[in-house]
C-alpha cells in the first residue's frame, strides 16, 4: 500500500510539473528535465528506495517554500537511479551507497562529472520476530548467519529454530553496504556473498511485513522504516565484541553503532540553477528537521 501512496504521490508531483510548461536551462549540461527559468523548474529526482519517503517529503514541502519548482520522485533502488543518472534521465539521483568505479568510469564516458552529495545518515537497524528471545548479537555472528554458517537460532542463545535470511534485492544500496560492512565486515579483499538460501525481497516495507509474520526470521533495514511490530537487536562492533548497541540517532552520532552509513545525492555535473538553490534547502535546518521526523540522521546540527 505504501508503494502504491509513494507512487501516486510521485505521479501527482509529476503532473504538476507538466502543468508548469516549462523546459530546458542551457547553463545545466545534459539535464534535460531541468527548467531554470525565471518563472518555473522541473527536476526529476529517481533512485534508492531507502531515501525515497525522505526525497518526496522534501518534495512536497519544498513547493511551499518554492512553488515554481516542482520535483518528480521515483525509487526504484540506489543502482536504477545512478543508471538513469548515467543515462541522462534523471537530474538527481538518490543513493544509499557511493557510486562505484564502475558507474563513474561510464558517466564519465558520457560525458559527465557526477557530484556528490552527504544528504543524511542512516543506521541499518537489524530486526527479528517480537517473539525471539534473541535480543543482541556480535557483528561477527551476523556475518556467519548472512555467509550461511550459522543456520540455528539455538547457536546465537535462541530457541531450536532454522534461521530464515531476509535481504533487500541486489539492485538496492542497502543490500551492498550490508554485504561490504556486514558480511565482509569491511575486508575488501574478502568475496563471500550472502547464503544462497537468502530470501531477497523488493522493498524495506516486504522485509519489515515478512519478520513481524515468521518468527524465524532476521532482517535488516533503515533505521527509518522499522515500526513497533518487529524487534531491533543490538549489536556490538569488532572492536567492541562486549558492547552491544542499538541503532539511534545519538549512537550513530557517537560511532558506537557499528553498523551506520552516509546517504548520497548525485547530480550529472557540478549543479547550478534549480538543482543547486535545491541541495542548498536540502542541507537547510529546515529540510534537515525533516530528516529527523523521518527517523534519519541529519548531517548538520
Amino acid at each position: 500500500m505504501r508503494k502504491l501512496l509513494i507512487g501516486i504521490v510521485g505521479f501527482i508531483i509529476f503532473l504538476l510539473a507538466a502543468c508548469t510548461g516549462s523546459s530546458a536551462n542551457s547553463s545545466q549540461s545534459g539535464n534535460p528535465g531541468v527548467s531554470a527559468t525565471s518563472t518555473s523548474a522541473y527536476i526529476q529526482n529517481a533512485g534508492s528506495d531507502t531515501i525515497v519517503n525522505l526525497a518526496l517529503a522534501w518534495a512536497e514541502r519544498y513547493q511551499t517554500v518554492k512553488p515554481q519548482v516542482s520535483i518528480s520522485v521515483t525509487g526504484g533502488g540506489s543502482g536504477t537511479g545512478l543508471a538513469a543518472l548515467i543515462n541522462k534521465t534523471t537530474d538527481i539521483a538518490n543513493a544509499s551507497r557511493q557510486i562505484s568505479s564502475q558507474e563513474l568510469d561510464a558517466a564519465k564516458k558520457v560525458g559527465l562529472d557526477p557530484q556528490e552529495f552527504v544528504i543524511a545518515r542512516d543506521a541499518i537497524a537489524v530486526i527479528v520476530n517480537p517473539n525471539n528471545p534473541v535480543n543482541h548479537l556480535t557483528i561477527e555472528q551476523l556475518s556467519q548467519i548472512y555467509r550461511g554458517e550459522i543456520n540455528n537460532w539455538q547457536e546465537v542463545g535462541g530457541e531450536d529454530r532454522p534461521i530464515v535470511r531476509l535481504s533487500r534485492e541486489t539492485n538496492s544500496g542497502t543490500h551492498v553496504y550490508f554485504l561490504d560492512a556486514v558480511i565482509r565486515l569491511g575486508n575488501t579483499k574478502d568475496k563471500a556473498i550472502f547464503s544462497r538460501d537468502t530470501l531477497l525481497l523488493p522493498s524495506s516495507e516486504g522485509i519489515i511485513s515478512e519478520v513481524r509474520d515468521n518468527p524465524n526470521a532476521i532482517g535488516y533495514d533503515g533505521m527509518g522504516y522499522v515500526t513497533s511490530e518487529v524487534k531491533v537487536v543490538a549489536i556490538s562492533g569488532l572492536q567492541t565484541p562486549d558492547q552491544y548497541v542499538l541503532p539511534s540517532v545519538a549512537t550513530v552520532n557517537d560511532g558506537t553503532y557499528a553498523i551506520s552509513r552516509n546517504l548520497y545525492m548525485y547530480t550529472q555535473n557540478p549543479p547550478t540553477g534549480a538543482i543547486k538553490e535545491y541541495l542548498d534547502w536540502i542541507l537547510s535546518p529546515e529540510a534537515q528537521q525533516i530528516v529527523t521526523n523521518l527517523g534519519f540522521v541529519p548531517v548538520k546540527k
